[in-house]
């Protein structure tokens, strides 16, 4: 299983394989053709009220892992697409907004898509 993870703010990669972003917000100032997406799944983005709770504030990021993993459960059909091109050994890159690098909602989803295939 191949995830990478991109800021939607830094250059596409040739090697980035499929590229999806996975915010419910479009980028600012980013216009589509920089980055190069095959597909946008709002739907596996953090509700509004999580997001905005969160807020980007580092202290509540083990809660804000939490609560998103349980939204991402009820998400399991959004998923299907995503895992199926794991399991076929295809590269996935999540694109992501955010400013920081480590508390982030596609660092949870990674860690969320990977202890699925694991527990497959």
């Amino acid at each position: 299983m191949d995830i990478r993870l991109r800021r939607a703010y830094d250059d596409p990669a040739v090697n980035d394989g499929f590229r999806v972003l996975v915010d419910r917000i479009w980028p600012r100032g980013i216009s589509k053709d920089h980055l190069k997406l095959d597909d946008w799944l709002k739907a596996v983005a953090p509700s509004d009220e999580l997001r905005k709770w969160f807020s980007h504030e580092e202290g509540k990021w083990p809660e804000f892992r939490r609560r998103y993993a349980a939204e991402l459960d009820d998400k399991q059909d959004v998923l299907a697409p995503l895992l199926t091109r794991l399991r076929e050994n295809r590269r996935v890159t999540l694109v992501y907004g955010s400013r920081d690098e480590e508390h982030n909602n596609a660092v949870v989803l990674k860690s969320y898509l990977k202890g699925l295939l694991e527990s497959s």
